[in-house]
């Protein structure tokens, strides 16, 4: 009743002034950040705009000297099914997506746990090993090549998935992202854990993980698309026409007629695909998992 009866008593004048919150002002430093983004946006959007519409037309209309965003002719899927036709589109797919799920898979098993250990366990020669982490993030990728080849081919591993797969879950970046992670999670929690009883073992999956699941879901977004992307490693390490993957695939597929514009676009958007939904549903995670990290104002 007294709750009733000061309600009653406020004018509603009053009680509006309470609910509502002052609008946030738009300052000019805020205006000019979403024109800059609109403006890259729109840079970013009108190549990726030119090649889906490339990819639906003729190859006539692709290839004439005038430039057009609605073909004369109009818009067909005869490059999309040039290409399913020249290709096996459905098995390199598969090849692109388990081997990319097994090292997106690996990759975190493997970073989690060291990361892990540089987090929290003090040992001989972290320091070392933390600054070997940091000084290979640097090291070009295409230096590694031969070494990496003539590793598989010791393991007789070359023309099988395991040669591309394995040579792909090392991550240096991830470990030293995923440290910082873990190094802004209190101690206090672990601690409490311990004096429950808890293993070390224990209190990295029940405690550490569930915590981490936002870094965790951007460290493995990254993995799977430079796993999905890339081209040159795959290309080297297999011979077999049933392991390739959807970028090298893709690149088999030559027209005798010269550059074939709209089948290349279509293939870009067909290899594209794929990452895109993956980004669209999980786009979130990352921003998040970037934030959290303490990387976006480093």
């Amino acid at each position: 009743m007294a709750n009733t009866t000061l309600t009653r008593s406020i004018p509603r004048s009053t009680a509006g002034q309470v609910i509502r919150q002052p609008r946030k002002k738009l300052t000019v430093g805020k205006a000019a950040a979403v024109v800059v983004a609109a403006v890259l946006a729109v840079l970013w959007l009108v190549p990726f705009a030119w090649a889906t519409v490339t990819a639906f037309k003729s190859e006539a209309d692709a290839s004439a000297s005038k430039v057009s965003w609605i073909p004369p002719s109009g818009f067909t899927f005869d490059a999309f099914a040039n290409v399913f036709q020249a290709g096996n589109i459905p098995l390199w797919t598969w090849n692109s997506l388990y081997t990319s799920a097994a090292i997106t898979l690996i990759t975190l098993v493997i970073s989690a746990l060291i990361a892990y250990a540089l987090s929290r366990i003090e040992f001989k020669g972290k320091k070392v090993l933390m600054t070997a982490i940091i000084a290979s993030i640097i090291v070009p990728p295409p230096v590694l090549m031969i070494p990496l080849f003539y590793q598989m081919l010791a393991f007789k591993m070359i023309d099988t998935p395991w040669a591309i797969i394995l040579p792909q879950v090392i991550h240096p970046a991830m470990v030293f992202v995923l440290k910082r992670f873990f190094d802004q999670i209190p101690r206090e929690l672990e601690e409490a854990a311990v004096m429950d009883g808890a293993s070390r073992l224990r209190i990295f999956m029940q405690i550490i993980l569930p915590l981490s699941r936002p870094i965790l879901a951007a460290v493995a977004i990254f993995v799977f698309i430079g796993a999905w992307n890339n081209f040159l490693w795959p290309f080297i390490s297999t011979n077999d026409d049933s392991l390739l993957t959807l970028p090298v695939g893709l690149q088999t597929i030559k027209s005798a007629y010269g550059v074939q514009y709209a089948q290349n676009m279509a293939s870009a958007l067909l290899a594209a695909l794929p990452l895109i939904v993956v980004f669209l549903f999980f786009q979130r995670q990352i921003i998040k998992g970037i934030s959290t990290t303490g990387l976006a104002g480093t």
